[in-house]
Parts: structure tokens; sequence; C-alpha cells
């Protein structure tokens, strides 16, 4: 069996391919989940030759040696050293376990870029009500209005047991994450000469369906799937402007909305079309929808479940959102200090978005790694509509003590035809203003008028 592609059930990927299949399985099916051989989520318990590591989900919201309950912490693997570097003269030996795009950035920055890799770590579980929910949901939630929305209960991926590339891009939409986020954070947009566009903004958001208090949770049904507002502090022609807006579970007749303050006529205004490829503050260098390497809407993409892989990850990465290390140490030219960033072998689905016909996207397909054990999203590969590998999203998530969930931290997009990158959710430099995860946040607090409010 070739230990690259790992599908429970050995021919599913042939049958994908074949035929389309029900979300929704059978009640003898889904027992399975929470059992000897698969979370609740649906993740494979047993580790790999290759060195995936076996799931043991010892701990929620804690772990040996945690010293507070909220905020910046080394993590349980801190003393840990790499097992060995990946560079542009040994990658071939790992070419089956790494992407696209982490092979295009070893070619293209021999110098610069390098994966330090560590040993495989699985030892975080989620909460069970998130179990409780997932195993409900494996029996019960289906892809409905032709791929633009889900049922299910929310707080937990609908289709944990996923049969199609729908399937799959739903779960990505909804992996295990946090209730609530609230950070000011810094952007670096740094370019080939070392010039570097600086942008920061007061951020929050709000995920109704993530609630930890029982009864306070919805349905992928419900209208709303995330409420955000964002204060823009730099750059200095975008200082003071806020924007405010929801995205929706389900996007037959609705669509992303925002609503925006603007300083130079101090009203709030109903804003054009965000969602998609809209490029975002200060330079332009990532799009809306590749935010968490993808998400949003889902509708200009024909999906594709590929399969499973064992491949080289970045994973339980604390130590990159150190308050202790600059930015000035942190932010390269080309990449940022690889010295920071920790790399682990684990099992991602792998699923493949190719844009529409008769539709218009700056990426003509997609590729999105996303974790077995949350359907978080680590990276991927973006190609322009040549065909050509053009942007590769990466995101260096950290387990916050805070929500017993995997958080995003330092988050790269490579350009790799201008050389230039943004490193987002920077807070480093922050103080005070580091993440503060599932603290209760008002829907008031995401309206038009509260954009006002904190614009004044």
């Amino acid at each position: 069996m070739n230990k690259q592609v790992l599908f429970t059930g050995g021919v599913l990927a042939l049958c994908l391919a074949a035929s389309p299949l029900q979300a929704k399985v059978s009640a003898e099916k889904a027992a399975a989940l929470g059992g000897d051989k698969l979370t609740c989520i649906g993740a494979e318990r047993a580790g790999t030759e290759s060195g995936v590591a076996e799931y043991t989900g010892k701990w929620n919201k804690t772990w040996p040696g945690v010293k507070a309950d909220k905020g910046y912490d080394p993590g349980p693997y801190a003393d840990e050293k790499p097992l060995f570097t990946i560079t542009s003269s040994n990658m071939g030996e790992h070419a089956e376990h790494l992407t696209e795009g982490m092979k295009a950035l070893l070619k293209k920055y021999p110098d610069s870029f390098k994966m330090n890799v560590y040993p495989s770590h699985r030892d975080f579980k989620p909460a069970d009500w998130v179990c409780d929910t997932a195993k409900k949901n494996a029996t019960t939630a289906e892809v409905v209005d032709d791929g633009l929305g889900t049922t299910g209960i929310s707080g937990a991926p609908p289709h944990p047991m996923p049969q199609s590339g729908a399937d799959a891009i739903w779960n990505i939409i909804n992996p295990v994450r946090a209730w609530t986020e609230k950070v000011t954070y810094d952007t670096a947009d740094v370019y080939t000469n070392g010039d570097i566009t600086w942008g920061r903004s007061e951020f929050k958001t709000l995920n109704p369906g993530n609630n930890p208090e029982p009864g306070e949770r919805g349905a992928y049904s419900d209208k709303i799937n995330a409420y955000f507002f964002q204060k823009f502090l730099l750059p200095a022609r975008n200082k003071g402007e806020v924007a405010v807006g929801y995205q929706p579970n389900n996007f037959k007749d609705d669509a992303t909305q925002a609503w925006q303050y603007q300083p130079g006529i101090r009203r709030v205004r109903k804003a054009p079309e965000v969602g998609f490829d809209f490029p975002i503050p200060p330079s332009g260098l990532r799009t809306t929808d590749s935010d968490y390497v993808f998400n949003g809407s889902p509708q200009r993409y024909n999906w594709k479940l590929i399969g499973k892989k064992e491949m080289y990850m970045p994973y339980n990465n604390f130590k990159v959102n150190d308050p202790s290390i600059s930015y000035d140490d942190l932010i390269k030219t080309n990449t940022i200090n690889p010295e920071y960033m920790r790399y682990e072998m684990h099992r991602v689905w792998v699923v493949e978005g190719t844009l529409k016909d008769g539709v218009r996207h700056i990426h003509q397909r997609r590729v999105v790694y996303a974790d077995e054990d949350t359907w978080l999203s680590l990276t991927g590969d973006n190609y322009d509509n040549r065909g050509e590998l053009w942007r590769v999203p990466m995101v260096a998530y950290f387990y916050s003590q805070e929500s017993g969930t995997y958080h995003r931290g330092v988050s790269l997009y490579h350009n790799l035809t201008s050389g230039a990158y943004e490193a987002t959710y920077l807070v480093n430099e922050r103080g005070n203003d580091w993440w503060r995860i599932n603290t209760k946040l008002k829907k008031k607090e995401f309206s038009p008028e509260a954009a006002q409010r904190a614009g004044q």
C-alpha cells in the first residue's frame, strides 16, 4: 500500500471519481467515530512508519507546565530539537512529503527558505461537545443548494466522513476552531528590495456556532456563520477606516456582507462585494478568500477530494508567535526567519478547486491541505490563469489553552512571481494586545452602528 495516499477503505478515491455519493453516512458506519481506529472527527488514530504520530488526545485546554490560562505559552514541545532540516539541496529525498508550494519556495529561495522538521505530535483533543456534534452530523448533514450550503449542527465539521469535494470544502469552511477572537495585529508586506509596507488593525470575530455554552449554538441552516470587525490603524492612508459585517452559512441567496466607516465623510456605507478575490490591504498580496488558506463562498470552484496524504506541515507553532521575538529578527527578505517555524509529519486531506466555466477569479486552480485532526487548512497551492503556481499561503497555528482549539498565528502569503510576501496576524510586538480567544463578545459589536462609534 502506498503510504503517501491513505484513504480509509482503500479504493474510496476511485469511487469518488465514478459516482456521486450522499454526504451523510449510515449509523453503522458512523459508529466507528470515536472508536479504536477513528477519532470523533474522523481522523485515523494510528501513527505511520514515515513519522505521523499516533493520536493520543490526552490534553484539552492544558498541558504539563502550562504557565497561564491565557496568552502566550511556549507549549509542551519547547525543548525539542529538529530531527532534520529540508533545504533546496536535499529536498529530493523528501519530495513525496512536500507540497508543490513548499518545493517552489525551496527552489526559489535556496539561501532563505528551509524547513526544520520536528517530532510529530497529536496530543490535543476537542471538547466533548464537539465530538458529540460531529457524530450527529455524520448521519444527518448533507450538502444542499448545489453546493452553496450544508445542513448539520454547528460547532463541528458537518461531514466527518467526507465522500466528495463538496463535503470536504464545507468541513474546511467549518473546522474545529474558537468561538471568538480579539487582537491588535500587525502586517508586513515585504518586497524583494527589502522594503516593507506595514499594516496594523484592531480585529475581532464572533462565530456563534462555536459557542462553548450548551444551548447557545445553532445549525448550519442559521443565517450567520461569523461576524467580523476590523479597524485600520496603519498604513496612514487607511487609518481610521472601520469595516464590520458577516459571513453567511448558505450562499444561495446571500453573500459576505460588509459596512465601512470612512473618516473622510464620517459616515458608514454599505461596502461593495468583499468576497472571492477582493484584495486585502495594505498591498493586496492576498485575497479575501485566502484567509485561513480558504474561506468564504465555495461557489466559483468545482471541488474534488483528492485523497489523504502524509506530508510535512506547519504544526504546533508556538515559538513563531513568541512576544520575545522582535520583528527585526522575524521579518526577513524573501520569507520570515525559518528558525522560528516548526514542521511535523501529519496526515492531511487534499482538496482541489478548479474554476468553473464562465466565472472569474485570479486563482484558476487551488489546492488546500487540511489537517485530519481539525480540518484547519495548514497550507495551499494557488495557481494563476495560465496554470502556473503563483501564490503559497501558510498558517502557523498554535494550540490555545484559552479556547481549547488550535488558533491561527503568523500567516504567510508568498508570491512566487514577484518575490514579495506578506506576514500577517503578527502579534509578537503587541504586548497586552496579544490574542484573546473565547472571551465573550456581543453581536452588536459588529453592527454598522459599532463601526460608526469606532471611527469617531
